[in-house]
């Protein structure tokens, strides 16, 4: 037999003992299970007694079983909704992050094409050449030009359907109006309708029997351009009635009620003018005066619709739209009672001579305009020329000169980046256009081409605070005129809105001002420096001239004037009429509650121009 180690002895030994022990455990616990046992029976047996004693659960009426049952369905269809509900906020919630998502997406999408046509653009502005360039530029313009034009007519088109449902639907209501009503005042358009239509009786005879080998089309055409004539007669006799009422009405209600009538029957006046067979060069004045005379009677009827009274402008406008209507008057009543079939066939055909044109050609010719107003200083809009006389025998300079004298230009301006854009016609003025960066935004400007003069400058500045003056103003808008070259330049107009002053400069020679060598400058109330200027005008119409002498003195052209006007000012002055440059006395003063500039002809002594000033509050004339 093998030896066994004294270690393995110790194990097997150590195991002995162990199961030696297991053994008697569990016969110790066999010995006792009967005791145990006994013991546990009791409470079991009380168990059961309890059991017993318990009663037995009656059945549940059928009643109850009908809630029980209507409470778990009731309990189930809440169930159901709650989960609907939730179903629909999950999709909801979906939905707008699916939203989210593609708006995300598409932006995304726009903006890396931004991003491509903007490279794209680099990329073409770096190889493209100068001609090249000038030629995009001007395909551009012309094509924002084409569609600007083409979305002016379309709206045009647009107000006159409007417009002439308008006048249809109104003369319908008038119609039906004078049919209801007979009082006496309205005997005099009785007549004029009775009129009407004995003479579109007497000229259906007419061309009955004067008529025969005519074409049916031309005999049809004829006619209606006939009944025009006739109608646009009629209407200029009830304009003239109305007119010569509304000058002496005092009353608030008659005025309304004449208003009204001149109103309507100024745009009918317009629609008859628009089909009349005259050329239209020959009717463009006298369309624009009875267009003029609806928007003045339709301003007036505001004016008493808000409780106001007709101010002296006003009443003066009347008076003009009257005398004018009256030659219209004279003239038509003439063309009427003269004309013949034949005229009216050659008018219709075009044929030169005919007394349909000579009579509209005269009544071009004595057409008088109404009062003009102005809100922003006498002349403000003018550009006579089309040719810059002193700037077309300057020297041209190119791109990078341009830059350099912007850069010189506007020093005071902390300028840290100058860049030429391109170049830009304006009235046929070439110029070059150059963006300047500065430490709180960028400017704009446009330098001519030839002479490398500033013909307008825009920036924006943070204007909120009104820090200096309006004669502050005046001094720092001259001092940037003198920097830019720009001499000899008077105040003669200043507006301002409490941050920003606008102001109005012209030449002055010998103590002439040159209304068409304007300039104008936008000063900053905050900064007290100039954010803008617009030269286009004196650009293009400034040059060394003689004003000449004037025939009448100024106290003879000044007993033109109507003796209830107050002057408060006076000046010799240049301005422009009718394209031309006339030598004229300018007398500032009010009438009544209006002011006016009135210019009377310095060697004829006639009243020429006489200009209405609104908005008096924001702006101020300096004599």
């Amino acid at each position: 037999m093998k030896k066994v180690s004294s270690g393995a002895e110790k194990a097997e030994e150590l195991t002995r003992k162990k199961t030696t022990t297991k053994t008697t455990k569990k016969s110790a616990v066999k010995s006792d299970g009967k005791t145990k046992n006994t013991t546990a029976k009791k409470p079991v047996e009380k168990t059961e007694k309890v059991k017993k004693v318990k009663k037995a659960k009656k059945p549940m009426s059928e009643k109850k079983l009908a809630k029980q049952k209507a409470r778990k369905a009731k309990k189930l269809e809440m169930a159901k909704i709650k989960a609907e509900k939730k179903q629909k906020r999950l999709e909801k919630r979906l939905a707008a992050k699916q939203k989210r998502l593609e708006k995300l997406a598409a932006f995304k999408e726009k903006r890396a094409e931004r991003k491509e046509k903007r490279r794209e653009r680099r990329d073409m502005l770096k190889h493209e050449t100068k001609q090249a360039r000038a030629k995009r530029i001007a395909s551009e313009r012309k094509a924002k030009i084409d569609a600007r034009n083409a979305k002016r007519k379309a709206a045009a088109a647009e107000r006159q359907a409007k417009r002439e449902h308008r006048l249809k639907v109104r003369a319908e209501k008038r119609a039906n109006r004078k049919e209801r009503q007979h009082a006496p005042g309205f005997g005099g358009w009785l007549a004029a309708v009775i009129a009407l239509g004995v003479t579109t009786l007497a000229l259906g005879t007419m061309m009955t029997f004067g008529w025969m080998n005519m074409n049916g089309m031309e005999a049809e055409m004829a006619g209606v351009h006939t009944q025009s004539v006739y109608e646009l007669n009629s209407i200029v006799d009830n304009l003239d009635t109305e007119l010569s009422k509304a000058r002496v009405s005092n009353s608030s209600a008659e005025q309304i009620r004449i208003l009204n009538e001149i109103a309507i029957d100024s745009e009918m006046a317009e629609i008859i003018l628009e089909r009349l067979p005259v050329e239209t060069q020959l009717t463009q004045n006298m369309t624009s005066f009875v267009n003029k005379m609806g928007d003045s009677a339709q301003s007036m009827l505001n004016t008493l619709a808000r409780g106001g009274k007709l101010s002296a402008s006003q009443k003066a406008t009347l008076g003009y739209m009257y005398e004018t209507n009256s030659q219209m008057k004279s003239i038509i009543n003439d063309l009427t009672a003269n004309a013949s079939p034949k005229d009216m066939m050659k008018a219709w055909k075009g044929k030169d001579g005919n007394l349909i044109s000579v009579s509209f050609g005269n009544l071009e010719n004595t057409t008088v305009e109404t009062p003009k107003e102005i809100n922003d200083g006498p002349f403000a809009e003018n550009i006579k020329k089309v040719t810059a006389k002193n700037i077309e025998a300057l020297e041209e300079i190119n791109a990078t000169k341009a830059e350099e004298l912007a850069k010189q230009y506007f020093k005071d301006y902390n300028v840290s980046e100058v860049r030429c854009t391109g170049e830009t016609v304006a009235n046929q003025l070439v110029c070059y256009n150059v963006s300047l960066k500065t430490n709180d935004g960028e400017m704009f400007a446009q330098l001519t081409k030839k002479g490398g003069k500033v013909v307008m400058f825009d920036s924006y500045k943070d204007c909120s605070q009104n820090n200096f003056s309006v004669e502050r103003c005046i001094d720092i808008a001259e001092d940037f005129l003198d920097s830019l070259g720009f001499d000899d330049m008077k105040p003669v107009w200043t507006s301002e809105n409490g941050t920003t002053c606008n102001l109005n400069f012209v030449y002055e020679n010998d103590g002439v001002i040159y209304y068409p060598d304007m300039i104008k400058v936008k000063v900053c109330e905050e900064r007290g420096i100039v954010t803008g200027m617009e030269g286009l005008a004196y650009c293009l119409n400034h040059t060394e001239r003689s004003a000449g002498e004037a025939s009448i003195s100024k106290a003879s052209a000044k007993e033109k004037l109507n003796p209830d006007f107050t002057v408060e000012g006076s000046r010799l002055t240049v301005i422009p009429l009718d394209g031309e440059e006339v030598l004229a006395y300018e007398f500032y003063g009010n009438y009544g509650e209006n002011d006016y500039y009135i210019y009377v002809d310095a060697k004829t002594g006639d009243e020429v121009q006489v200009l209405t000033v609104i908005g008096t509050k924001q702006g101020k004339a300096l004599m």
